[in-house]
């Protein structure tokens, strides 16, 4: 059986449960739940602190794991886990920041003092760019840190930074990296399982990108809406009771519908219809 570890509670729990049961499997009713098992799929989900997922994936106690690319990181399990999927939810990105006004460069952090929960990853990013600075580990609300005199500056994930101005902060120097939602492995070690759920987490990846466009059109149009529709592979292109009309079928992305519909309409073609796509494979 599969044994799979996924966040116990936030945002990005959220996230990966929603994303969890689009792909068919069973997800805990009950937040309190530690473990379930979903049998049809053969696969047991252990709900645990997303900081500690790499740890256990990476001891193999666990087959894989779904955690932040910051937090698997920051877990420093010496290359024993691997990154094996990124799911584009629970984006965000790892910044420095300052009282505003205080800092312009990183160069500017040396000899000050740092605040933050990822110390393993801040240790290593400053020692790859050569700034001699301090680390101060803290688990939570480290926006208050400098306004206690704990530290100079901070690192942190940030998603809108509006926490960070509301404590009087601002963003500096470039980023220490981009974060998002991963599957995790054992380096060099795929169970059973692993590539049906990649499989279907791909599918809901395209399903929530792409809708489905049918559309009826002259033939001697065909080519140039097939330009505007292009498919993932081809359009599929049905004959109509009318000889000269065909109808159009093809998967367009989600952002772009209105725009292609609007290109269709100005072409020629007539019942542009667009329908939700709620599972694939690809």
């Amino acid at each position: 059986m599969l044994r799979i570890a996924v966040p116990n509670k936030g945002s990005l729990s959220e996230a990966v449960t929603s994303m969890l049961t689009e792909a068919g499997y069973r997800q805990r009713r009950d937040s309190r739940e530690l473990a379930i098992t979903d049998p049809e799929n053969d696969v047991e989900f252990f709900y645990l602190r997303p900081r500690d997922i790499a740890v256990y994936v990476g001891r193999g106690v666990l087959d894989l794991g779904i955690t932040g690319r910051d937090l698997f990181l920051d877990a420093d399990v010496n290359g024993d886990a691997e990154e094996l999927m990124p799911l584009g939810i629970g984006r965000s990105t790892f910044r420095f920041a300052g009282p505003q006004g205080n800092f312009s460069s990183l160069q500017e952090l040396s000899g000050k003092r740092i605040a933050t929960s990822y110390r393993v990853l801040v240790d290593r990013f400053l020692a790859e760019h050569g700034i001699d600075a301090s680390t101060v580990r803290l688990d939570g609300a480290i926006e208050t840190s400098i306004r206690l005199g704990v530290a100079d500056a901070i690192a942190d994930v940030v998603e809108t930074g509006s926490t960070m101005r509301a404590a009087g902060l601002e963003p500096f120097g470039e980023p220490l990296m981009e974060s998002e939602a991963i599957v995790i492995g054992r380096t060099g070690h795929r169970p059973t399982g692993l590539d049906v759920l990649q499989r279907r987490l791909t599918g809901v990846l395209v399903a929530r990108r792409y809708v489905l466009l049918d559309y009826d059109i002259r033939k001697d149009l065909v080519e140039q809406a097939s330009a505007l529709t292009p498919g993932l592979e081809s359009p599929t292109v049905s004959p109509l009771r009318d000889s000269e009309w065909v109808a159009v079928r093809s998967m367009v992305r989600k952002e772009t519908t209105n725009q292609v519909m609007d290109s269709l309409y100005d072409l020629g073609a007539r019942a542009i219809l667009v329908t939700a796509i709620n599972a694939c494979r690809i």
